[in-house]
């Protein structure tokens, strides 16, 4: 068992198998001739193990696409299938069975609650699945360490770096051992030198524990890691 199944408490996922499918994705915000059409018929499918960068200037789709696949946004057509749940069928509850178990979003933001420690931080997603507390303290402190903040435990987001910061939302993102990471410009307020850290650590633990991840990003640390790159242009996939 690798140091991050061990931390996650899961083995690799064999790798080949198709976790995400996105069929003839289209979203349109308003209606008539102010309607803005975010996405255009998207469609890709991504393999488990896959660390896929998604490419594309600001106001592309990027954000509207991975809100989309984790279920925070319904397409206006189309269709987008999860672990082999349709996501735009499901209802309240299955979306949030699904957010608690099968998915989890990284945010350029970090989005760390400022009152609580960072290992607080990492057990919050597990409070929702009625972890005991002690479990859930050993595993946060085991996540913690497999980011390399062994010894940050018990400091808060105001004490730490933004690389830390950045560091305690992916631990609190595995919390649940998802299936699918996705990233929404997780360095944007990050230093090159960190951001290529924390690229590293992302693509380290895709590969470790055999999670597929896909990443809105313009950094060319993480382009040049990725396993695919797909490019998105006015909502439309380009080559």
């Amino acid at each position: 068992m690798t140091a991050a199944s061990s931390a996650t408490g899961r083995q690799p996922t064999a790798e080949g198998a198709v976790i995400a499918r996105v069929h003839a994705v289209t979203r349109e915000f308003g209606t008539g001739r102010t309607a803005v059409r975010a996405l255009r018929g998207v469609s890709f499918s991504v393999r488990r193990g896959e660390l896929v960068a998604l490419r594309g200037r600001s106001g592309s789709g990027k954000t509207t696409l991975l809100s989309i696949i984790g279920g925070l946004d319904r397409p206006t057509s189309g269709q987008v299938e999860v672990a082999g749940q349709d996501v735009t069928a499901l209802d309240p509850d299955g979306l949030a069975r699904m957010l608690r178990e099968t998915v989890a979003f990284i945010f350029q933001s970090f989005g760390l609650l400022p009152v609580l420690s960072a290992a607080e931080n990492v057990g919050l997603p597990m409070r929702l699945t009625r972890l005991d507390p002690a479990t859930r303290e050993r595993r946060a402190r085991a996540l913690l360490g497999l980011v390399g903040l062994n010894g940050h435990a018990d400091q808060r987001p105001y004490e730490l770096s933004g690389g830390e910061q950045q560091r305690v939302a992916i631990a609190r993102a595995l919390a649940n051992s998802p299936e699918l990471l996705l990233a929404d410009e997780p360095t944007g307020q990050l230093d090159s030198d960190t951001a290529g850290q924390i690229m590293r650590l992302l693509r380290s633990i895709v590969h470790d524990e055999g999670i597929t991840a896909i990443v809105a990003t313009h950094d060319p640390v993480l382009i040049a890691l990725a396993d695919r790159v797909l490019n998105l242009k006015d909502g439309v996939l380009v080559p």
